[in-house]
């Protein structure tokens, strides 16, 4: 045995598991955002910056989640 890494359990174990939990840690900052708008509008001016935060993650896990797509798509 050797203390080198295997490249197709780590293949597989990200294959299965990152497009579900990207799309939904998308989906919760995408809600999150739309939670915060309100609150955000009708508050101080430091709390508009909450749903952008939020969305920005929104966009950072979709982003990762068709970059996992694609990578799936190319084997």
């Amino acid at each position: 045995m050797t203390n080198e890494g295997d490249d197709d359990r780590w293949a597989t174990f990200t294959e299965g598991f990152v497009v579900p939990i990207a799309g939904l840690l998308a989906l919760l900052f995408a809600v999150m955002a739309g939670m915060t708008v309100r609150p955000a509008l009708s508050g101080a001016a430091s709390d508009r910056l909450t749903p952008l935060i939020f969305a920005g993650g929104a966009l950072l896990c979709f982003r990762i989640r068709q970059r996992a797509v694609a990578a799936r798509d190319d084997d």
